[in-house]
């Protein structure tokens, strides 16, 4: 089996790999004779050609020979190779209009899509992620925003960190005043987000205690989706059937609106489960946040604020609290101030892709040459020109005007 990785063509560019240089080089001896890895050649990729070459791993300019080809973000139409197998992150399986065109072109194109984002346990837990990375960058840059608006501190951006030993000490120069901040979301991304406030020694408080107490330091809630969400009929929450039915839930989140001043939303979200908030709650006068670092940004989605994606070189934009309209950052004290940057981990690419090249090396690769592997199949969005049954809800997504004639 060939297997090639592919330069990244999304812009803004993406430094990010799928493996390191020492990950292929052993998988390559580990399945020697089963597996041939490529690297196509890439001037932006967070390792240099020949970090990969020094060991013993080829790189190329024409990828086309490989079998299975393994990417990060979205591979532009005018890339993608007829009759492949891709591994890479879609964003298509939540019906993201923007990304309409890219499933319409994989199916012309007779190409096996496998998505990181439905590579999933017996138990429904998600095997490859950036996520970690994401909360890590995510609430550095939230504490980077809080600094710039306030005018209280200055510290680097994310992307001028050597690594997480360099970003955390970044971090000694962070004076915070009592401010009460707002977690939410409890798996790897939000655990990565936690990891930051705690090397600042920002005290952790329970919902509780962070909605009634008084606090002379800074503090932080980290709130799971029974500590936000409610059921409509009775105010109760059961977490199998929120998951099963979120519409049956609505959020009551305003509470911690209220209490806090920055928000750091680190949750997934289903389009079927109800928004944080309304966008209409930000001109209340008890909406105490000032700043949002949406590190999940599904624009228009969870966080109602997130009306569009930030990036690293443009990562701020103000919402003016009355007229809901943009405004450049910064410029105006009663504002919202959004941080919104949709790959966060290409700030920290080298440990980002290190991590994920793991969690590839030890469940993906081998499910490659056991086919067919159920973990493969169940992640498999297109085959053969259609799509597969465990997908075929996103059928009037992919043909919308077929299905509405």
């Amino acid at each position: 089996m060939k297997i090639g990785i592919i330069r990244e063509g999304k812009t803004p560019p993406d430094k990010r790999s799928p493996f390191s240089p020492s990950q292929l080089q052993a998988l390559q001896k580990q399945y020697a004779g089963n597996i041939e890895f490529y690297v196509e050649k890439s001037t932006i990729r967070c390792f240099a050609d020949e970090e990969y070459e020094s060991k013993g791993i080829q790189t190329v300019d024409d990828i086309s020979h490989c079998d299975v080809l393994f990417g990060v973000k979205e591979v532009p139409i005018a890339q993608l190779i007829p009759d492949k197998t891709y591994f890479f992150f879609s964003h298509t399986i939540k019906r993201q209009s923007q990304n309409r065109a890219l499933l319409q072109a994989i199916l012309t194109k007779n190409i096996r899509l496998i998505d990181y984002e439905v590579l999933k346990d017996e138990s429904g837990q998600r095997l490859v992620a950036f996520g970690h990375w994401a909360g890590v960058v995510g609430a550095y840059n939230a504490l980077w925003t809080y600094g710039m608006k306030t005018g209280l501190f200055t510290i680097k951006r994310a992307f001028e960190c050597f690594d997480l030993a360099d970003m955390k000490s970044e971090l000694q120069k962070v004076e915070l005043p009592p401010i009460q901040i707002v977690l939410v979301g409890r798996g790897r991304v939000g655990n990565g987000a936690k990891e930051i406030l705690e090397t600042l020694g920002i005290r952790q408080v329970n919902p509780d205690e962070f909605l009634h107490d008084y606090f002379e330091e800074a503090v932080f809630v980290q709130l799971g989706s029974a500590d936000y969400v409610r059921r409509k009929t009775d105010g109760g929450f059961d977490k199998s059937e929120f998951y099963a039915n979120p519409e049956r839930y609505e959020s009551h989140f305003l509470k911690y609106a209220e209490a806090g001043e920055l928000l750091i939303s680190a949750a997934y979200w289903d389009p079927e489960a109800p928004r944080l908030f309304h966008l209409a709650d930000i001109q209340s006068e008890d909406f105490g946040i000032s700043v949002i670092a949406d590190i999940t940004c599904d624009i228009g989605g969870f966080v109602p604020s997130t009306i569009r994606a930030s990036s690293i070189q443009d990562p701020v934009y103000d919402l003016d609290r009355q007229t809901k309209a943009e405004l450049p950052p910064f410029g105006k004290q009663s504002s919202i101030s959004v941080m919104a940057i949709d790959n966060l981990p290409c700030e920290l690419p080298r440990e980002a892709s290190e991590d994920f090249g793991k969690q590839l090396s030890q469940w993906v690769i081998p499910a490659l040459l056991e086919e067919p592997a159920p973990l493969l199949e169940k992640a498999t969005i297109t085959r053969d020109g259609d799509l597969t049954l465990e997908f075929m809800h996103l059928t009037d997504y992919v043909y919308p005007h077929e299905q509405a004639e």
